[in-house]
Order: structure tokens, then sequence, then C-alpha cells
């Protein structure tokens, strides 16, 4: 949902909430102690969610809105920033903040978004004008925790819980520690699988299959050494249910080992005809944090054979960048000559039922889209 509508619409309800606070005006300077107060609640807000501190908002006037752009106490998100930076924060783990400017009817004003983080409880170990150290606040429904208190002992027991990913589903868990590579151990297992284990939460296992599982072609086995393809299946459990299978392919004789990339296209018509193929992941996705989990660097082999599937690939920050930079490539592909020079295309040896130039060409394409990519980076900073 578009920002401005999100905060449209929690204005509408007139009243504030369990992650939503409206200010008249911002914080002056002897309330520093306020707007500290506020982003530690918001961040440990019950809602597992991102929180917004709306700035601009008359709740005596019927919660009309006050432009805030004069504002002699505004603050961007670098002073936000450098506000939170040199308190006192367990662990030295602060929140994540930005300041977001809203245009509502003619009227300006800012949003503090508080993100959504596992990193909970945020609290303080040194006193800071009033917001005491060591006590945990949060927010319950439109109040927060007296600065002089902490919050009660189950709603402090779920911000733990969160933390160590207790109230996630266990998919979400599987993928919080597979980022954790040092805690998995090889299973005993035979040889139909490669098995391993969470050893502080066994009951979670990852194995991929060793017999090839078909034998098609992608563009991207030809940057191998040795482009002969071995396709797997990747299955995750818990106990015994099985959460996700996703393709994995061993690569370059099986010195290296990842899941295979999705698959997006690009319409350059009104068809729903894909003119432009190519294969990608996406950051924090399942497909990709097992792709970081399989990757072992030895400096040799198996690096050069993980750097050889890269060049073949497109690596998003977000769905939300890959949609908007499919829009860019529609508007730009006829400048596609500009990002064409210097791209060499591998030796593709002729197989049969293929048609080898539609897969110089996905390869070709490829390299374009990421140089695109970069551009399309550098423009929208």
């Amino acid at each position: 949902m578009d920002f401005a509508k999100i905060i449209r619409e929690l204005i509408s309800l007139k009243q504030e909430g369990p992650y939503w606070d409206f200010k008249r005006e911002w914080y002056s300077q002897d309330k520093k102690a306020d707007l500290l107060h506020d982003i530690i609640c918001m961040a440990n807000n019950l809602e597992n969610r991102d929180a917004y501190i709306i700035i601009g908002v008359d709740e005596e006037r019927d919660y009309s809105l006050m432009n805030v752009k004069l504002d002699v106490n505004r603050k961007n998100t670098q002073k936000i920033v450098d506000f939170l930076r040199d308190k006192k924060f367990a662990g030295g783990v602060r929140p994540v903040v930005y300041v977001q400017e809203v245009e509502l009817f003619g009227t300006g004003i800012d949003v503090i978004v508080i993100k959504n983080s596992y990193e909970t409880p945020f609290y303080l170990i040194e006193n800071f004008q009033g917001v005491m150290a060591n006590n945990i606040y949060t927010r319950i429904m439109d109040s927060n925790t007296p600065k002089n208190k902490s919050a009660d002992i189950f709603h402090i027991e779920y911000l733990w819980k969160k933390r160590f990913r207790l109230i996630t589903t266990p998919l979400e868990r599987m993928k919080y520690y597979l980022r954790l590579k040092e805690d998995w151990e090889n299973s005993p297992t035979n040889w139909e699988t490669d098995k391993k284990y969470n050893k502080h939460y066994p009951e979670f296992t990852i194995e991929y299959t060793l017999d090839d599982d078909g034998n098609g072609y992608q563009y991207y086995l030809f940057n191998q050494t040795d482009s002969t393809p071995h396709w797997r299946k990747i299955r995750l459990y818990y106990h015994q249910t099985m959460l996700e299978e996703l393709e994995g392919v061993s690569l370059d004789g099986g010195r290296y080992f990842t899941p295979t990339p999705l698959t997006d296209g690009i319409s350059l018509t009104e068809y729903h005809h894909w003119d432009i193929v190519y294969k990608y992941y996406t950051i924090d996705t399942l497909q990709y944090v097992v792709h970081e989990f399989y990757y072992e660097p030895d400096g040799d082999e198996a690096t050069h054979a993980h750097r050889c599937f890269v060049e073949c690939v497109l690596i998003f920050k977000s769905e939300e960048e890959r949609e908007k930079f499919n829009g860019y490539v529609v508007e730009h592909w006829h400048e596609k000559d500009n990002f064409s020079d210097g791209i060499h295309i591998p030796y593709m040896p002729p197989v049969e039922g293929y048609i080898m130039d539609e897969f110089e060409k996905e390869y070709r394409n490829v390299q374009i889209l990421k140089r695109m990519l970069e551009q399309f980076r550098c423009e929208k900073i």
C-alpha cells in the first residue's frame, strides 16, 4: 500500500493505536527524553510491525493537520540517527528509524518511521533524562509504558520470544537459523541425501538429494568449466514435516551447490509475452538465504564456480526494487547497445534438442540487465 495512504487512513481513525501516535508539532529541545521514550516504546510495539510517530496532527482540533515545514525543531533522518547514536542501548543495538515527509491535502507533515525488528527488547543501560536504564518499555493500545516503570512481565516475555524467533512460524525460524551457518552440523546419512541439522534445535534439518533429478540445461551452466547439469531437490524439515522443497543445482562437476534462481521476464509490447527472460534472487527470501547457506568459499574451485554463477543472475535488494527495475528496463531497453560493450559470451557446445542461439541471447541479455541495474541504482540515489 502507498505510504501516504497508510498514514491518511491512520489519521482518519481519529484515535491513536498500538503502533501509531500523533504529535501536533516536533519535539522541542526540552523534550528529548520524550522523543527517546516514544521511539523505544514504538520499537518494542507488540504488533510485530513498523510503527509511526505522525507529526503535524492536532488531536484537540479534531485531528486537523498542521504544516510542520517551518517548525524550528524539525529533524531529518540524520538528526534522529545522530540523536540515538550516543544513547547507551543494551548490546549497542538501536532501533532503525527514518523520517518520511508526507503531503496530505496540501499540508506537509512528517512521520518518524520505526522499523520492525527482531532485536527486541530495546532498552537503555544508562539513564537519560528520566528514561530509565534497564526499564523495558512498550505500547499497549494508545498508551506507552510510563518512564518510571517497566512493561508487564508477559509483554517483556513476548519481546524476548520475538528476538529468538519463537513467535514466528517454523519456516521463518528456519530462515533465521540458516543465516547462522556455524550452528549447523552434518547428519549421519545415506547415499541418497546430504543432510544437516541445527545443533541447538535439531528438529530443524535441511537436505538435498544426491541423485540427478533431470538433465535440462540453462544458460548459466555454460559459464562453468564443466557445464554438465546436475539437478537436485532441497528439502527443509521441522521434525518430520517438510516445510519447503526447492530446486537445486550442482555446478561445475559438483564443486559448488546452490538452489536454482527464480525466473522472471519483461514484455516490451502490450502482449503478455516475455521478450526478455532473466534469473534472479531477492535478498532475504528463502531461496537467497539457502543460496548463502550452501556457499563455502575456499579461495579455489568453489569460489570460482560461485563467481561464475553470480555473474549470470540478478540479485535484488527487495521485490519492490525488482518491480521498479522491470519498469525501468521497459523504458530504457532501446538504449541496450550502450550497455553491450565488452560482453564475452562463453563457449556453448551444441546440445541436442536445444537452440544454442537462445542460450546466447539469454546470457547476453542478463549481462546487459546487470549493467542496467547498476545504472538504475545510481539514478535512484
